[in-house]
Formats: structure tokens, sequence, C-alpha cells
């Protein structure tokens, strides 16, 4: 029994309209438990239900509801389903024969009693298959209130997210496809046998299968689609859609009663509201059917402002939940556009704007290869309709997103047309994105201020480079569904992703998983002690929460540049401060800082985790400087600090709840005293060139190094303090400053600096301002240097001699 102190707690601080919602909550599922109210209609209480105006004022049979269902859905469902002919047609013609094998063989893999499900494959149910059966711990969930249950243990259940995965019925798609295909009765047969079954199993309220509100909604959404695909089989007769209207109303009614608006205010709430509004559009003649529309409508607007940044970034901090939320809010626009619901046009004007920025921040943290970096939380889940693409290539997104506001961005970086988008917006989409003209974004590199997610690229080709770096917070609500990645990178080289978030591979197996893949160790960032930014305080809490801090981006053609801090290791006994700063020469390589202020003594790990397809190795340069080389993308990994060494293991990496695989973990690790400072240079090293080198060199009042790329020889400086950094050529005090010498050449050809006020070249003033200034960037044509900075541009004339080298002074 809980004890009324702890609920008291609870109660502390709640609003009146919460304390009221919980309270009927309560009361309605304890209603449920003593028997009255949860049970399944009788005929005579199910037609009581029915709005007879739809049926000429008189009672309908179940062929009436039968009939009318399909006749409302000529539009108010998909369109794809009113032109089977020229779906299936297009489909054949766009995505070939290998799309229709997997589509059979899935399906022949379902009639046999065999699912994919999450991570999983051919996990094995049997053909007479227990719906509250975990196969993995061999627990069967047992037959009582759901209220009974604790939604996150698993000691009694199993993994919940296997067996709901299963019973949101999502594959009844697959069954429906393969139907259209081929026309054979056995997958209408098994569609009707599982959900004759599942209905027979799980009566109203009881069992594990209630207890979520979210799969209430995503099952009740797959048997909506499952009825349109099977409207021609024989077996789905009038008396079998009636007897599954009532557990369709059950659904509903669960839904309106349990939401998730104090619970999970998350995607939960959302996705519950997209189920009512499906109810309450898809069955009109049901007497509920306004108020569902109605309360689906109302939360998924109201919900706009909430978990959708203005940015653009879903609130939780989770690029699998963007997506999630994304979908949501697609199928609301069609849906809501196929019934005709006008309403008020400021908020479908905010619908507008909000599906597009979701989408937008979707198309920049799309990598070269079109797959998306799972940062966060990812739960494997997906809303219909399914495809055969890989869990992470987000672009069926942009796909219909491209089609819907004629964004041609979106089909450029989409690629091909998706298979969702034939789905949910049949042949008339297809040739709506065929004669979309396509065109690159408008710009290259994107900041999302908001979210905390900076991203750096190139160029929009399969060949560009590619950088995210996460400075968020570690997620909205309790973030729960965020991760310790404050200051962590995803990277791809030349088209190839090379570094990875590890993401979650499972919420239940076992705490020590758990923590450990959302730990910072599991991140592309710092960790100091081994300890994590952010420290776990169960499945989907936190005892302390890091905080990051954005002090710097900027993104110029020829460069971007970040920096950003942390504070989640002032909790150490020596606390200390964590900056990163990542310079990005585009085209050429990135320059990564690493500093940690500090008065204590600590142990340092720079973390790299590499996609299982890379191939890592220790190596020693010419120059005697120790790196990484990846020979899969070619990039080689140079990191300096006072002292140091590279190590490397292997760590589990996971691109889809439920499956984990091993890939090379290689850190760079260090002890210290007080203050450290790492210096990481990530060059990639094309086939033909010289192999690139990168050697430090000393200099007064800061770090220098000199890098050998690609016949040049550039030269990279990090200024301590104010004071100035003399060279031969040039003089500076900006904190970053980056110049590149040909072969051959007397003289710099291009520099870029970040944070300054002065620099001179050989001898003569080209920048000297009393306030600092952002960058400035020169580059050098014959003897005239034109020179932009933050603030102007201008160019200047130059005639002096020079000398061959850079010679670097010390200055006093």
């Amino acid at each position: 029994m809980a004890n009324p102190l702890d609920t008291l707690k609870k109660m502390k601080g709640k609003s009146w309209t919460e304390l009221r919602m919980r309270g009927e909550q309560m009361i309605a599922a304890r209603t449920d438990q003593i028997g009255l109210s949860g049970k399944l209609p009788t005929d005579e209480e199910f037609f009581a239900l029915i709005d007879d105006s739809y049926f000429g004022g008189e009672t309908p049979t179940a062929t009436d509801l039968f009939v009318k269902f399909y006749e409302d859905a000529e539009y108010s469902f998909f369109p794809s389903f009113r032109q089977k002919a020229q779906t299936l047609e297009t489909s054949r013609t766009l995505f070939g024969a290998e799309s229709e094998q997997k589509i059979l063989e899935k399906a022949e893999k379902i009639v046999a009693g065999k699912f994919d499900l999450l991570g999983f494959e051919n996990l094995d149910f049997g053909a007479e298959i227990d719906w509250h059966y975990e196969p993995l711990s061999g627990k069967r969930s047992p037959l009582k209130h759901w209220k009974q249950f604790d939604e996150l243990d698993a000691e009694e259940t199993g993994d919940k997210k296997i067996v709901w995965e299963l019973n949101r019925q999502q594959y009844f798609f697959n069954l429906g496809a393969a139907f259209w295909l081929t026309g054979d009765e056995r997958f209408a047969e098994c569609f009707v046998h599982h959900l004759e079954s599942w209905m027979k199993q799980n009566q109203p309220g009881i069992g594990v299968n209630w207890v979520s509100s979210l799969e209430v909604s995503f099952r009740v959404i797959s048997w909506i689609w499952a009825f349109n695909f099977f409207k021609e089989a024989a077996i789905f007769t009038p008396e079998i859609f009636q007897n599954a209207l009532k557990f369709v109303y059950l659904h509903g009614r669960h839904l309106e009663k349990y939401l998730s608006t104090y619970y999970s205010p998350n995607t939960h709430l959302t996705g519950e509201a997209l189920g009512l509004y499906y109810l309450g559009t898809q069955f009109p003649f049901f007497k509920a059917a306004k108020n569902w529309r109605e309360t689906g409508t109302r939360i998924l607007f109201a919900e706009l402002d909430r978990q959708i940044l203005n940015d653009g970034v879903y609130f939780e901090q989770s690029t699998w939940y963007q997506r999630y939320t994304a979908d949501f809010y697609t199928h609301f626009f069609i849906l809501k556009t196929l019934n005709g619901a006008a309403g008020d046009k400021d908020l479908q004007t905010k619908l507008d704007e909000k599906l597009q920025s979701l989408t937008d921040f979707l198309m920049f943290a799309t990598r070269p290869d079109g797959t998306t970096p799972i940062i966060g939380d990812d739960d494997g889940g997906r809303l219909l309709p399914h495809s055969n693409g890989k869990s992470d290539d987000f672009r069926a997104v942009l796909s219909t997103n491209a089609v819907l506001f004629e964004r041609g961005d979106y089909k450029f970086v989409a690629g091909d047309l998706a298979e969702e988008t034939l789905w949910l917006l049949g042949t008339a989409g297809k040739h709506s994105f065929e004669n979309l003209p396509a065109y690159q974004p408008d710009k290259n590199s994107a900041a999302f201020e908001n979210g905390g997610y900076f991203v750096m690229r190139d160029g929009w080709a399969k060949s560009s480079n590619f950088l995210l770096v996460d400075c968020g917070a570690v997620g909205a609500l309790s973030g729960g569904h965020g991760h310790a990645d404050a200051l962590a990178i995803d990277l791809a080289v030349g088209g190839r992703t090379v570094l990875v978030d590890a993401g979650t591979y499972s919420y239940h197996e076992s705490a020590e998983m758990r923590d450990y893949f959302r730990a910072s160790e599991a991140h592309n960032t710092l960790t100091i002690d081994d300890a994590s930014q952010s420290e776990a305080n169960g499945k989907f809490s936190w005892k302390t929460k890091a905080n990051a801090q954005l002090q710097k981006w900027i993104s110029q053609p020829r460069f971007d540049f970040f920096e950003g801090s942390h504070d989640g290791y002032l909790r150490l006994d020596a606390p200390a401060t964590h900056t990163r700063s990542i310079l990005f020469l585009k085209n050429d390589y990135w320059i990564l800082r690493d500093f940690v202020e500090t008065s204590g003594t600590h142990d340092y790990q720079l973390n790299f985790h590499f996609d299982a397809g890379a191939n890592p190795a220790i190596e020693t340069a010419e120059n005697g400087a120790v790196f990484v080389n990846d020979a899969a993308s070619n990039a080689r990994f140079f990191t300096f600090g006072d002292n140091g060494e590279w190590r490397q293991k292997t760590s589990s990496i996971s691109n889809l709840y439920g499956r984990k695989i091993d890939a090379p973990h290689l850190q760079f690790a260090s002890s210290g005293a007080g203050a450290q400072e790492f210096f990481t240079f990530i060059l990639p090293h094309d086939a033909g060139e010289n192999a690139p080198e990168v050697q430090e060199i000393e200099v007064s009042g800061g770090r220098a190094f000199v890098v050998s790329f690609r016949g040049y020889q550039d030269l990279f400086v990090f200024a301590d303090g104010e004071q100035i950094v003399r060279t031969e050529i040039f003089n500076t005090n900006f904190r970053f400053l980056w110049a590149r010498l040909s072969a051959g050449e007397k003289l710099p050809e291009e520099f870029v600096m970040l944070g300054g006020t002065h620099f001179s070249l050989d001898g003569r003033e080209i920048v000297h301002q009393t306030h600092e200034l952002e960058f400035a960037a020169a580059r050098r044509v014959a003897n005239k240097l034109n020179v932009n900075t933050s603030e102007n541009a201008f160019s200047i004339s130059l005639r002096r001699k020079y000398s061959t080298t850079y010679i670097l002074k010390n200055q006093d």
C-alpha cells in the first residue's frame, strides 16, 4: 500500500487541474477494477453507442456498419487505399521486385508465428500466440487489472517493450500489403485469427496490454489500417467487424479516460491524441466520435509549442522521438486535410510552421549517407506505414513533407520518393514529388540554439564532410529520454559515417546496460575520472544533470566555429569545467580543443566511438607522432595533451532498440594536475596524396602545430591569454589562428582567425581594433590580401618581399 506521506509529497506543487484529472483517473481505474465498468458491451449496449442518424434513424446492422465504414474511408482515409491498382503498380515500378519479396517473406514468417520486433529477429511465438508472453525472458505477464502493474518493472513481465511491440499489431500492415500483392487469403486468415485471438485473450482492462495508453493508441491505429487493407477479404465479415468495433470503442474510451497529460506529457500524450483523432475521423458514427476528434485536435495543437522548441528541436533531446513527433504531426496534417477540418487559421498556420521546423532539423541532421545520428533514447518504435528502409534512415519524413509543403530542399535531401509517402499520399503524391523541382538547402551548416545542436558540413553531396555537436540540455521533464552527452560529436568523413553515438539498446535488460548506454563514456566527449557528466537515478531520471552553455557559433563559407561548455563535473571533489572548441575548415579538416578548468588532479579520457564498419588502429607517423588511422574512412586522428596515450578497446553500440553490436572504442587517456588542454586534429587522407601529419612546435603564450596536408604546410596557433604570438611573417593575439602555405610560396595564401584585436603581416597592420572581433578571414590573390571580418570587408595591396619560411618567436 502506498505511503500516505509519499502521496502527499507527490501532490505538493501540483495545480488544481492536475490534481482533479489525476483524481478522476484514479477513481475511473478503481471503478474498472471492482467491475462497475470496463466490460465488453453486449450487442444492445453496443448499438446504444452508435449515432443512428448516420443510418436514417434506424438501428444499424453489422452489414450497415461495415458498408458505412468503407464508404467514409473513401474520402477520410489515406488516398492510396482508394487507388489500390494504381498504388500497387506504382509500388512495383518504383521499389521493384526486391521490396515486394521482402514484404512477402515477412508475411510468411508472420503466418508461421515468427516476428522481427524492434532489433530482435525471428522471435518465435508459434501459430497460437500468447499475447502476454515475452520470449527473451520466458516470462508471461499475469492476468490482472492494468493498474496493478508497475510500468517500469521488468521482474514480473520481462521487457514490456517486446510484449507491447507485438501487441501494437503493426505487422498487420505487412500482412495487408502481402494480401494486396497476391490476393492470397492465408494472409487475411492470419489477420482475422490474430484479431480474434487478441480480443479473446485481452478482456477490457485486464492484462499488461492495457497499461500504456500509447500502446492502446498504436494498436487501434493498426486496426484501422488493417480494416482498410482487408476490405475485400472473404473471411473478414461484417460480424467480425462488428465485434472488433466493440473493442475499438473500448480503446477510444480508455484513451480519453487515461491520457498521459501529467504522467508522460511527451510523445505518449501526442501519440494518444493522434489515436483519438484517428478514431474520431474514421468512425464518425460513434456518439463519442466528436469528442474523440476534438480532444485529439486540442491536444495536438496545444503541444506544438510545448514539445517543439522554436528552432524545431523536439524538447526531450532525442532524434528518434523527433522523428516520432514529425510522423505524428504529418499524419494529423494529412487526416485533417482529408476530413475537411478547416478550424482556426492561426492554429493551422502554426501547425504548418512547426511541422516544417521539425522537418528542417531532420534535414540538417541527415548525414551524407542518408542516415541520422541516434542522439538520446531510441525506443525502436515506429508509426505506420512501415517500409524496408534502415531503422536510422529518417528521410521518409522529408519525402512526404516535400510534397505537403512543396519544399524542393526536402526532396533534394530525401533523394527518392519513400514507400511511406506513396502509402500516405497515393499516386497523386508520387506525381507531385516527381514534378517538384529539387534544390539544395540554402545553407550547409546550421545552428539550432534552442535545442543545442550545431551542424557543420561543407556540402550536400554523398561525399561531403559532416559533424554534429550536442550542446543542449539533458532533456525536458525529468530528462528521461536524454543522455549524458554534452559536447559529444557525430562525424562523417568524405561521406562515410565514422564516429557515432552508442545509442540506447535497452530500457529494461539490466540497470547496468541502461546506465552504460546513456552515460558520458558511451559518447564522443571528454570524461573525467571515468565519471559521467550527469548521474543516473533510475531508468528515466537523473540524480544530477549537466548544464551545457553555448559560448560561440560562427558559420562562414570557409569555416565553422563552435565553442561550448558544461558544468557536469563541478560535483567532483576537485570541481572541473569542460569547454570544447571546434574549428571546421570546410573541405579540409577539423581541429578540436578540449580545455578543463580545475585546480585538482584528475584522470581524463577523450572518447571516440567508431561505427561498426570502421577499422581504426593506433599507428606512429614518420615524425614520431602517435595517431589513430581509420582504414575504412582514411581519416587520421592526432591528439596532443601535456601527456597521454591512445588506448583501443571494444565497446557496444546500438542503432536500434534491442540490437547491440561490438565496435571500436578509442580513448586518449591522460592524468594531470591543474588546468588541462587537448588538441585533436581529424584529417581526411585522400588516395594518392601524402599521408597527413601533425607536429607540435614550441611557442610562448600558447600552442602551435604544423599540419602537413594535401601538399600544404598549415600552421595552427592557439594564443593563451592576451599575449601576442609573433612569427617572422605575422603577429597576432587572436585566440585561434590558422594559416596555409603552398609549396614554393613565400607567403601564406589564407588565414582564419577567431577572437582577437590584432593581426599584422610582415610589420604591416592588417587588423587593429580596440574591441575584440569575432573573426577575421583573409585570402591572398597575388599581391592583394582580401580580408573579411565580423564587422567589415576590405582589401590591402602587398608589395614587400617575404622570406620562405615561418619562424616562431617568443615574446617576453
